[in-house]
């Protein structure tokens, strides 16, 4: 599928109103925005097509010689000049705001131009067929096993066009993601929940990944019906891929989004450079550093995608910025300037969040516990990037004893402590290694943007609950 028709029609009126508010502002960039998504469902009652936050828009960027200054409208068509007089004066401010405002030097604007499309198979498949699709699969999960209540499954396409215009740079990108997400509610001892999903670039995949994955739903959701609860303590602990995956995001993503760092509210601002986990602990960050939901071409303010360390051997070397809190603090952007929409402004976002692995077999990680739990799949986590404390919640742990993996299993469970005392704890870390595309994070309460986030299995000693 060809980059938006909509956008590409635009690509003058873009230029002219660039070139229009340039007689006023040092810095002058527009990002046009038209994003597809949908959320197509269907269980044993009911099935729909919903809207998935699609956007079309466009944002303009300023800077006035002293601050960065935001504005968004619908549409860039008409009168250029009367436009960017309305735009003028509607971001107008008084001198005691201006003294308010963070200051930060005018970004540099270094000449491109460049068309970036990822290709992927969405014109193959309508809403009909992913519709009947998702039928298909819920009536497949419930047919298996009669102790299946309900099944539910879930396709959610997400194609992104955007284009990017200053003075002396043009950019557009197309790309497309898709997550297939199957749930099955389950009537045994209890009635339990059980849920298997992932991410792809393209339908098909995700399409064979939900046939295929039916049995495992079941047999999860058949487990859940027993699961325990955990007893509180300090145990050792083989985290899943999705469960690395949330320390990476919630104890080293938000805390080194630099826009923090300018706002002194994250204590990796005065790490750099220190020991702040094992020396077998390495981590990244960056649309350019695996492929997933959140790979992207260049970022919400122009800036290419990029591979970020932030920890280089147990050390914290780099955090995440987007160009205006780069600009504050005299360092390059690393491309992880991103919106929730054109409505909203940019900030510095995680995108993809992962561990490297390591030398270790998991077989040898679950040989050596004697007693404690392997957690698996993400619930939801919080991180305090302030004081460095984090909590993350697991879908369900198995327990391990002498070194062998049981059938029984506690759900949910809870892992909470401070960041640099589980990455220090961190002692074996395995060789595989997957990442998960399948979220959304907000920053804060709001703010949301898709992120993925993984790595490969750690062993660690921390506090359950």
């Amino acid at each position: 599928m060809p980059f938006s028709t909509y956008l590409d029609g635009k690509r003058q009126d873009c230029r002219e109103l660039v070139a229009a508010l340039g007689k006023h502002f040092r810095y002058v960039s527009i990002l046009g925005t038209d994003v597809t998504a949908t959320a197509i469902r269907a269980d044993r009652n009911m099935s729909m097509v919903q809207d998935g936050r699609g956007e079309c828009g466009f944002v303009l960027k300023m800077h006035n010689g002293r601050s960065f200054i935001e504005y968004s409208l619908d549409d860039v068509s008409g009168d250029k000049q009367a436009l960017a007089e309305r735009i003028i004066r509607e971001t107008a401010v008084d001198a005691a705001l201006q003294s308010k405002m963070i200051e930060a030097p005018v970004p540099a604007d270094e000449p491109m131009k460049q068309d970036f499309v990822r290709e992927n198979d969405f014109a193959d498949f309508d809403d009909a067929s992913l519709l009947k699709t998702c039928k298909d699969i819920s009536a497949e999960i419930i047919a298996k096993d009669e102790h299946v209540l309900n099944a539910i499954a879930v396709i959610q396409p997400y194609q992104v066009n955007k284009l990017f215009i200053t003075k002396n740079r043009e950019l557009s990108q197309h790309y497309g993601w898709a997550n297939g997400i199957m749930i099955a509610i389950y009537r045994g001892e209890k009635i339990a929940q059980a849920r298997e999903g992932d991410g792809a670039a393209n339908l098909k995949d995700i399409i064979a990944m939900l046939h295929a994955g039916a049995d495992k739903v079941i047999d999860l959701a058949k487990h859940l019906s027993t699961a325990k609860a955990i007893e509180p303590g300090v145990y050792d602990v083989i985290t899943d891929p999705s469960i690395s995956g949330l320390i990476a995001h919630e104890a080293f993503g938000h805390g080194v989004e630099m826009d923090q760092f300018v706002k002194d509210r994250a204590m990796a601002k005065h790490c750099m450079g220190q020991y702040v986990a094992s020396p077998i602990t390495n981590m990244h960050d960056g649309a350019a550093a695996t492929h997933s939901v959140a790979s992207y071409f260049f970022d919400d303010d122009g800036v290419l995608a990029h591979d970020t360390q932030i920890i280089k051997d147990g050390i914290l070397v780099a955090g995440l910025s987007d160009l205006a809190s780069a600009a504050q603090l005299g360092t390059a952007p690393t491309g992880n300037g991103r919106r929730d929409s054109y409505k909203r402004k940019a900030y510095a976002r995680m995108t993809n969040t992962f561990f490297e692995p390591g030398q270790d077999k998991l077989e040898d990680m679950i040989a050596s516990i004697q007693h404690g739990y392997m957690l698996f799949q993400t619930n939801n986590g919080m991180e305090d990037p302030k004081n460095w404390q984090i909590q993350c919640t697991a879908e369900y742990g198995i327990e391990i004893v002498d070194g062998k993996l049981t059938e029984n299993y506690v759900s949910p469970v809870v892992m909470s402590g401070s960041v640099p005392d589980l990455l220090k704890s961190i002692s074996m870390v395995s060789g595989n290694f997957k990442v998960i595309g399948a979220g959304m994070c907000g920053k804060g309460y709001k703010e949301w943007v898709r992120v993925s986030d993984g790595g490969p299995n750690l062993k660690v000693k921390v506090k359950l609950g």
